[in-house]
């Protein structure tokens, strides 16, 4: 990719493509109404609910009735399913731990296909839907059962899990399940970045679970690389069955944000076929930062896109020392603040800045940012 086509598209970012925190405006920095509506990006489909539970009200929603397919959110049913009927303390064996927490925290597919399996697939579904009246939620279709990341699932029957979880669930049970959210790891067991959405776009506290979905995501790359592919992203996706899309790309954030868990949200996305995990990963952050969010706290910062595939993100502005992870290919990042360090070399090109990316706690050299110069214009010296 050419360096000037970079320069014209970071100008384009610069001027204000990036939801509520555009690049060149501090993340904390409003540049929207608090009342204005979700900005969902162009070719993106999209299913939107914010509840403030403490005024009890909506302040987005948009299509949130509409299923989607769940990908690994159904993991919430899971969870709460095993937690039902376990007696009044709800104690959680260490046995069981070991496949739920990682489930939990780092959206393990192997602990969902067994207790899928085991404890009777759609039956789970059905079971849970009635536990907690659910209007839109429903087991895979006609000729995909065991496809449990078919389920279909909705915004507003999302809030109303989570509704649950604060507000009905027993203690032991509200603290299991929650404490695990407040801990998603960044990289997923298949190694995918999953800190996108919710995680990117406000600062803790928060508590997510994410769902990802579609054969166009390339593999994982955060951390060692897998190869092995997942339940969630391997092979082609059937036809579309009943209401639900099963073909596009898929890529869910749900959680709660600020102070005692104050805002419930969900947001669920659907995008172009053949659309790569990086792009994916942009479009539903400019989506979540654009929202009105009762008590949620910006993350600070100038977002900038980049290029490149997988990108190294070092732990000091240099290449001395083993990456921390990679970057999903062509991902838009939060630059806190920039420095000089080793000059890297991309011929034709060189350039001896280096940018602090504080959500990675890492650094990734300029070269690789979409900014029409080799220092970004608007972003401070750290």
């Amino acid at each position: 990719m050419r360096r000037l086509l970079l320069a014209a598209s970071a100008l384009l970012l610069i001027g204000g493509v990036a939801g509520s925190a555009h690049a060149g405006t501090p993340a904390g920095q409003s540049v929207r109404s608090a009342a204005a509506s979700a900005e969902v990006p162009a070719g993106v489909s999209a299913g939107v609910a914010v509840f403030d539970r403490q005024t009890g009200t909506f302040t987005e929603q948009l299509n949130s009735s509409t299923r989607f397919r769940s990908a690994s959110i159904v993991k919430l049913l899971f969870a709460l399913d095993y937690l039902w009927d376990r007696g009044p303390d709800h104690t959680v064996p260490a046995a069981d731990r070991a496949w739920l927490e990682p489930m939990l925290r780092s959206s393990n597919d192997d602990a969902a296909n067994a207790y899928w399996s085991d404890h009777g697939g759609s039956a789970i579904i059905t079971r849970m839907v009635s536990r907690l009246g659910l209007k839109d939620t429903a087991g895979p279709p006609t000729g995909y059962e065991g496809f449990w990341g078919y389920t279909a699932l909705s915004a507003r029957d999302t809030v109303t899990v989570y509704r649950y979880l604060l507000d009905s669930a027993p203690g032991p049970v509200r603290d299991f399940v929650m404490g695990n959210l407040r801990q998603s790891t960044r990289c997923a067991s298949d190694k995918f970045d999953q800190h996108f959405g919710v995680a990117g776009a406000f600062s803790k506290p928060w508590a997510v679970k994410q769902g990802w979905s579609g054969s166009s995501f390339e593999k994982g790359t955060c951390g060692p690389v897998s190869t092995t592919a997942t339940t969630e992203t391997a092979g082609s996706a059937p036809a579309a069955a009943a209401d639900v899309d099963l073909t596009r790309p898929a890529l869910h954030s749900t959680g709660t944000v600020g102070t005692g868990d104050r805002s419930i949200v969900a947001v669920f996305t659907l995008h172009p076929v053949g659309t790569s995990y990086g792009k994916a990963y942009t479009d539903i952050g400019r989506l979540t930062r654009s929202l009105n969010v009762p008590g949620a706290t910006r993350a600070a910062g100038w977002w900038y896109g980049t290029w490149s595939d997988h990108v190294n993100v070092r732990p000091n502005p240099n290449t001395a020392n083993s990456p921390i992870t990679q970057l999903p290919a062509g991902v838009e990042v939060l630059v806190g603040c920039q420095a000089k360090g080793e000059q890297v070399n991309v011929p034709p090109y060189s350039n001896e800045w280096w940018a602090y990316l504080p959500q990675y706690n890492g650094w990734i050299s300029n070269i690789y940012i979409s900014s029409p110069g080799n220092k970004m214009p608007d972003v401070k010296d750290c």
